[in-house]
């Protein structure tokens, strides 16, 4: 009998094949885009050596602005011009 792979690992084998927002692996693993980023966070600390996650971090559609602190963030709003209109981040999986 095979084992259940865990969120964890499903949500890695997803970001090897595609780019996801946390509202996008949200949807697909039926968690909060909450969970999602705190399910990213854990994955970034146990790719293999030889691949690495990459994360495109918010950027606000009314300004461009996208130098947030934390890129594995869904911030609110733009701390440049204030706006709610931010598109989420990004995370991806490359060797």
């Amino acid at each position: 009998m095979r084992e259940a792979e865990t969120t964890r690992k499903r949500i890695a084998d997803f970001l090897r094949e595609e780019p996801a927002s946390p509202s996008a692996l949200a949807a697909e693993f039926d968690i909060s885009p909450d969970a999602a980023i705190r399910h990213v966070r854990h994955v970034a600390r146990s790719v293999d050596g030889d691949e690495q996650l990459l994360a495109a971090p918010p950027e606000c559609r009314e300004c461009g602005f996208d130098r947030f602190d934390d890129p594995a963030n869904r911030p609110s709003r733009c701390p440049e011009c204030k706006s709610e209109a931010l598109d989420e981040p990004e995370f991806a999986i490359e060797a």
